[in-house]
């Protein structure tokens, strides 16, 4: 048997932590995203040149539904269990993902974002890795969201036209943080953004999740100031 220390980063994810996630009740498919870049890199900019810093990669996002819930950060094992929590944390507070994880094929660092007192990291065997149905609770415990109509709403997909085109991770922040909001009966809302972030898109995302899901009937969207009245 190939000893576990000898194995790769990209090995251990193959051959323990995937496996894991996929026992635990995780589709593959639809639930999982490994190796992602949520972020194209911050551009900087001295006189007439401009360069592009590095771009961030998580090496999984778990979603449910189109909601990123949790992210882990793997290290060969020569690391110890908890090496990569503090990157995943990173990550955590940029997608506001309330569950972070990081491995190292033993098992798992499981750093709770939602608790506020000694128990907010456990560890976890290999075979215990949360099921999707906790992780979710998890999350609407963190985004606050308490009613069965705020589930509906949290739980309605995004618009897809069929390219494959999807929010960018703060348009996805700025939508959700806006759906949850009006889901938990919040409704005068002020969205901020800046000159070329997809201000159109993101309010008609926030529109079809609305609408789709039954929250609002009537929406009405003045384009030149860029607003939405529900």
């Amino acid at each position: 048997m190939q000893n576990k220390k000898s194995l790769s980063e990209r090995d251990i994810c193959t051959k323990f932590i995937t496996p894991a996630l996929q026992k635990a009740g995780w589709d593959l498919h639809k639930q999982i995203l490994e190796e992602v870049f949520f972020t194209d890199g911050k551009i900087y900019v001295r006189g007439k040149l401009t360069a592009r810093g590095e771009r961030k990669r998580a090496d999984y996002i778990l979603y449910y539904q189109d909601n990123p819930i949790a992210v882990i950060e793997a290290k060969d094992n020569k690391h110890s269990v908890r090496a990569g929590i503090q990157q995943a944390l990173g990550y955590a507070i940029t997608l506001d993902i309330p569950c972070v994880f990081s491995s190292n094929g033993d098992g798992f660092l499981f750093h709770d974002r939602t608790v506020k007192d000694a128990t907010i990291e456990t560890e976890l065997t290999i075979d215990e890795f949360p099921s999707p149905e906790a992780l979710w609770d998890k999350y609407k415990q963190y985004k606050g969201i308490v009613t069965p109509n705020g589930e509906k709403i949290a739980l309605q997909k995004y618009f897809s036209d069929g390219s494959g085109r999807k929010p960018r991770y703060y348009q996805q922040i700025a939508v959700n943080r806006t759906v949850e909001a009006i889901a938990n009966g919040q409704n005068r809302i002020i969205l901020v953004m800046a000159t070329g972030t997809g201000k159109t898109y993101t309010a008609f995302q926030i529109i079809h999740r609305l609408w789709k899901s039954g929250a609002k009937k009537r929406i009405l969207m003045k384009y030149t100031w860029r607003y939405i009245k529900v």
